[in-house]
């Protein structure tokens, strides 16, 4: 440790007691959209030289926080003034760069700092923090060593502090203890009520980068009516046409044409909700924009000037995205490759050559994904795993208004299936019928897609449950809406599994308008609305009205880390108008709106994945089953390994929540408790509250149910159709995105096409070569792990609360889960479990709670990471 010769003595001389102390922080990232905007200008030396001087950590800057740059004061949680609010210590500067401390972290900085401090002061709960410099940093963490009768006393900060001129209150942070509102030292009401105000802000104004408000807005913000009609989208939220849940609120300005969308640009998120721990984060978010910006426009120019052809030729084309390479122009490949995002996600050996790193799914066989099998088994164990429901009724019926749509009933025929034996009542007893169901979903939509490029159908696909536990695909029901109107019904065809011919080109065709339905609602339904749409509307109730000495603030935020800077992300670059959502997936520009309407019968209960579960009829309940519940396809490995992480997460959840609530008593006057859950319903879901299934947060049985829920939102269910994006979807012919012509009709040269060759009629149906490198550039980020990644069962900084049991019943958890993960490692080496692995051999880890950095297809995230 050295010190600025005396600093200490002219800035901090006084008697009396004296407390030790040090900070923790990080100057800013070097990594931050500015500099990365300057490398895609081609100012690559000045990153790097940059960086190498922010790696160094050269002492010289660090002096710029000695002096009278950062003063800290400290706050008494025991001894008041006459106003009530805890005394307030004397303004204390950093004095000294602290060289070698084993606990830093990568790119933080220790000082060490000595408060005057004596027993009239009382206990030191809270201090104030001024930065005199116009550059912020992140805080990460205040100690206090041989504070009389207490020892050490610990304030995790995890927070960005600009200049404090910017603030219109002094930034304040709380020791890392836990109380309820009614329990808290009467000193610290005052700053506690002060501080949440604060955050909650006025409502008004444009949001500024250093602001720490949190609000709510409708998605007003998707497209650009200034551009032209065809950029224009409706407005997501507020209407019961549209109902959404609700974004952070930015406050800019409206666009010219439409004064209730606002202008699209830069994004206001909460500072501290920004990337910028490590550089990690940052490469997945300015990745994404590196791609929309530079990469992708560099792809189409390839087309635009016929150097690679539109098409993909044979399915070898297809795999040699990733064996071989894409030959670009040499202009194109000096213009991206500086781009670390180029150098993260493609190979080029040197050559002119983009390779995508080999998806999992073609790993061990190049073709095991064409069996129907394997189509089926990705229902139960690929990235969309929770759509699958038992069959109740047959035909299956539609749930539709037909004085709006008219008759929707399925057309397909109890003669017409084979079920290995049984009869279609015999099987419907049995339970072994069950449906993947896109038909409602998609037909209102139908006759505007086909409008565009896109050519799509409506699908319902039937599967039987053999003996063997695997699932055989035995129809899939095509339907279109009648040309005489909708009030006409669908025109339907029936397509049956074919081994050889026409037919079998036929089924296979069918089987990919089933995998784009599947594909679009995987990445606008299950992965975007049900996790990250859902979620921000929490995140904002609870930053508004649970301080951070609050529990379930302690409890809920590490799931949380991220999620708003990436849905402000997504807003800019993913589900935009023109965006890369609408480029590649089949609804395009009725995508997001898509999302609203599958929004409208969103149940917040039946995210338990129980209840999910027994909703869509693939389980009952059952008090002699594990958790309660027997699954009907038992060889289910979404729904096996989600139950052990949901039943290891609502154990967590009772355990601590009880803590702190012993009666349901304790429930009920919890101020801010009951604030944040009336908002997060009211505002929040303001759309959908006055549906009457809403939990009422009377009981602890609800706070339990209420936490474990958003946690398995944010960790496992995200994780589940999140991380298996690339292995899964990275090799296109799996899982195309988009369809761009129909059937071929008998007669026509497309069907002549078809018949001599099975693999061009596949490929000219589906998702396009351009779309596809889009589509993957984009979800190999979206799957890959940082390497800053904090999983399920870990928290960032271990002292993360003051209280041991919290931190006993934290530690238990943690090793819950790796037996968890062990137990479900044995599953995958059972032969008997077919859907583990499959034709593919690619077993199912999606919900193994930790991995390693990158392309994985494992690891359960705390927080929506990306």
């Amino acid at each position: 440790m050295f010190s600025v010769p005396g600093v200490s003595g002219i800035l901090n001389r006084g008697g009396g007691h004296k407390i030790k102390g040090t900070v923790v922080l990080m100057r800013k990232n070097v990594l931050d959209f500015n500099s990365v905007a300057d490398l895609t200008k081609g100012n690559v030396g000045g990153l790097i030289g940059t960086g190498l001087n922010v790696v160094g950590s050269t002492l010289d800057n660090l002096t710029a926080f000695l002096g009278r740059s950062v003063a800290l004061q400290l706050i008494s949680a025991t001894k008041p003034l006459a106003n009530g609010k805890g005394k307030v210590g004397k303004d204390t500067f950093l004095e000294g760069i602290i060289v070698s401390l084993p606990t830093l972290g990568a790119g933080e900085s220790a000082f060490n700092i000595q408060f005057e401090w004596d027993e009239s002061m009382g206990i030191p709960g809270a201090f104030y923090i001024k930065n005199y410099m116009q550059v912020e940093f992140y805080l990460k963490s205040l100690t206090l060593e041989d504070v009389p009768n207490q020892g050490t006393i610990r304030f995790v900060c995890n927070s960005w502090v600009y200049n404090t001129k910017l603030y219109k209150s002094v930034r304040i942070f709380f020791a890392n203890h836990t109380y309820v509102p009614s329990e808290t030292p009467a000193a610290l009401v005052g700053y506690r009520e002060e501080e949440l105000k604060n955050l909650r802000g006025d409502g008004k104004g444009e949001r500024k980068e250093h602001d720490r408000i949190y609000d709510y807005d409708v998605y007003n913000d998707l497209g650009n009516p200034d551009h032209g009609e065809n950029f224009a989208r409706p407005i997501l939220g507020g209407s019961s046409t549209h109902p959404y849940p609700r974004r952070g609120r930015t406050g800019r300005y409206p666009t010219r044409k439409d004064q209730n969308s606002e202008k699209p640009g830069e994004v206001y998120v909460p500072r501290d909700e920004n990337f910028g721990h490590l550089k990690s984060s940052d490469f997945l978010a300015y990745g994404i924009k590196s791609l929309s910006q530079y990469v992708l426009p560099a792809f189409e120019s390839v087309f635009d000037l016929n150097f690679t052809p539109n098409e993909f030729d044979s399915f070898q084309d297809v795999r040699d995205l990733h064996e071989g390479g894409i030959k670009l122009p040499t202009e194109v490949i000096s213009t991206i490759m500086p781009l670390p995002v180029v150098k993260e996600l493609f190979r080029t050996d040197g050559e002119q050559v983009l390779k995508f790193p080999p998806p999992h799914v073609i790993q061990v066989s190049k073709s095991a994904w064409m069996t129907d099998e394997e189509f089926a088994r990705e229902m139960v164990a690929g990235v969309n795993p929770c759509v699958i429901r038992g069959l109740q009724e047959f035909p299956p019926k539609s749930n539709l208004d037909p004085t709006i749509y008219g008759e929707q009933t399925s057309k397909i025929t109890a003669d017409a299936l084979d079920l290995d034996g049984y009869t279609v009542d015999e099987a419907l007893a049995s339970r072994r019928l069950f449906m993947l169901d896109y038909h409602d979903v998609f037909m209102p939509y139908i006759r505007r897609i086909n409008q565009t490029y896109a050519k799509a159908y409506a699908t319902r696909t039937i599967l039987f449950l053999r003996e063997n536990g695997t699932l055989k695909p035995v129809a899939i029901e095509l339907s279109l809406p009648h040309p005489a109107g909708d009030l006409s019904g669908a025109v339907s065809q029936v397509i049956l599994p074919a081994k050889e011919g026409v037919e079998s080109t036929i089924w296979l065709l069918a089987k990919a308008y089933v995998v784009v339905n599947d594909s679009c609602y995987h990445q606008l339904m299950s992965h975007w609305l049900n996790t990250q749409a859902v979620i921000e509307p929490f995140i904002i109730a609870t930053n508004r009205h649970l301080s951070a000495l609050h529990p379930i603030y302690k409890l809920l935020t590490p799931h949380y880390r991220d999620t708003m800077n990436i849905n402000a992300l997504a807003r800019q670059s993913l589900i935009n108008a023109d965006g890369i959502i609408e480029k590649s997936f089949l609804p395009s520009k009725h995508s997001v709106e898509m999302s609203s309407a599958v929004y409208k019968n969103w149940v917040f209960t039946d995210q338990a994945l129980p209840a999910d579960l027994i909703k869509r009829g693939v389980a009952i309940k059952d008090p002699s089953a594990p958790h309660g519940l027997r699954l009907l396809i038992e060889d289910y490995p979404y729904a096996v390994d989600g139950l052990e992480i949901w039943a290891a997460i609502k154990t967590w959840v009772q355990e601590y929540v009880s803590l702190y609530y012993a009666r349901d008593d304790d429930v009920k006057p919890d101020s801010e408790l009951q604030q944040w859950w009336t908002e997060a319903v009211e505002k929040g879901h303001g759309d959908l509250k006055d549906k009457p299934w809403w939990p009422k947060l009377q009981t602890i049985e609800e706070l339990v149910e209420i936490c474990t829920i958003i946690i398995w939102t944010a960790s496992a269910l995200h994780a589940a159709v999140n991380f298996g994006q690339y292995p899964y979807g990275g090799f296109i012919l799996n899982r195309p995105t988009s369809s761009r012509r129909l059937l071929p009709e008998k007669g026509t040269p497309e069907y002549e096409e078809m018949v001599k060759s099975h693999q061009k009629a596949y490929l000219r149906t589906i998702t396009s070569k351009f779309q596809t490198l889009v589509d993957l550039s984009v979800i190999e980020i979206l799957s890959r792990h940082a390497s800053d990644e904090v999983y399920l069962g870990q928290r960032d900084n271990p002292h993360w609360t003051s209280d041991s049991k919290a931190l006993q019943a934290f530690q238990k958890f943690g090793n819950k889960l790796k037996e968890i993960e062990e137990k479900l490692a044995r599953k995958n080496n059972d032969q008997s479990l077919s859907n583990r692995l499959g034709p593919v051999q690619l077993p199912y880890t999606l919900l193994h709670p930790n991995s390693e950095e990158g392309l994985t297809c494992r690891g359960i995230p705390n927080s929506i990471s990306i």
